[in-house]
């Protein structure tokens, strides 16, 4: 294509955008015409080989060329972009409002779903809610629990550490020691979280798991209190009455120690879920040892208290029946779909 011809030239331009009917076709005319590299350009360095008088001639065409096709092609451009624009507007107008579809609904997880239940039936007896870090120290995970030095919990075998003062809490009872030492007796709490061990993973064992913790603190404290708060916990959790079970039970942070199982709420003759015995294994409790005590800043001579502690994912697996540990930490959507 010549300089001659630069009238033929406009008029296939013009013809071509002419028929351009979308976006892509427009920016490959663009490219091929228009860009640095297009044909415009080409012809503007072929006038440059041109003697003065020709160019005179011939340059006020090219830039005449340029400017029609330029305006051309904004038109177009304008114009398939009001197009698009009636397209979007028309799709609108007849969008119908009452076109039924599926939606996947989302759902709290069993954990929540038993946390809330769970901290409605303490709040109602006059408890609080407390918290603590996951990531502690040796003090309030393991010292201040009046746990010895040589405990194997302490080991590699049993708890990540971090380094030598760190590690992820094995236990919820950490935050029994911080609240000693920031609240005044008559103090009654209880502590949901997340804990970690380091043990192998399988049906009824993770790394990772729920527990729950609960603490009271005032005066003339006893077992009878212990007893009678975690029996209506047990009885309103499992919409049963419940009855309890104790055991003689060691654990360095209460003095006496005590096991606490309760009645099958599922069976009254045995079953799978207590292996037929009619009894559970559910709670480790007791008095809170004087030296905890000392280690909140209590005074023990005045002031005496029960713990107890317990796994809430254990709690979870049975009032929902789930068989395996895993599926509560797994994106399993087929189980989580039914606690929608």
């Amino acid at each position: 294509m010549k300089l001659k011809n630069l009238e033929s030239t406009q008029q296939d331009l013009l013809k071509k955008l002419q028929a351009i009917e979308n976006d892509a076709e427009l920016e490959t005319f663009r490219l091929e015409y228009l860009s640095r590299q297009g044909l415009i350009a080409q012809l503007f360095e072929q006038l440059k080989t041109l003697d003065a008088q020709e160019k005179r001639e011939v340059g006020p065409h090219l830039n005449d060329l340029k400017k029609e096709i330029q305006a051309s092609f904004d038109r177009k451009k304008e114009e398939l972009f009001t197009q698009t624009l009636e397209r979007a507007n028309q799709k609108k107008q007849n969008f119908d409002v009452t076109l039924s579809k599926k939606h996947r609904k989302g759902s709290l997880h069993p954990y929540t779903h038993l946390t809330n239940q769970i901290e409605d039936i303490f709040i109602s007896m006059g408890f609080q809610i407390a918290d603590g870090p996951e990531l502690e120290t040796e003090f309030f995970n393991f010292t201040g629990l009046n746990i010895p030095a040589n405990h194997p919990a302490r080991e590699d075998s049993d708890t990540f550490w971090i380094n030598d003062k760190h590690l992820i809490r094995t236990q919820t009872s950490t935050v029994q020691i911080r609240m000693m030492q920031n609240l005044k007796p008559p103090m009654a709490l209880i502590v949901p979280g997340r804990v970690m061990r380091n043990e192998a993973t399988d049906a009824s064992h993770d790394f990772m798991f729920m527990q729950l913790e609960g603490m009271l603190i005032a005066e003339k404290i006893s077992v009878a209190n212990l007893l009678a708060t975690l029996q209506t916990f047990l009885t309103k959790l499992f919409e049963k009455d419940v009855k309890l079970r104790v055991r003689p039970g060691y654990f360095p942070f209460v003095e006496p120690g005590l096991e606490i199982d309760a009645s099958c709420p599922f069976c009254n003759q045995g079953c799978s879920t207590c292996k037929k015995t009619g009894w559970i294994e559910l709670l480790g409790a007791g008095i809170i040892h004087p030296e905890v005590l000392k280690h909140g800043g209590i005074d023990h001579t005045k002031y005496s208290g029960f713990a107890f502690g317990c796994g809430l994912t254990r709690l979870a697996m049975l009032k929902y029946g789930i068989p395996d540990i895993r599926l509560l930490h797994s994106s399993n959507l087929k189980f989580l779909q039914q606690f929608s």
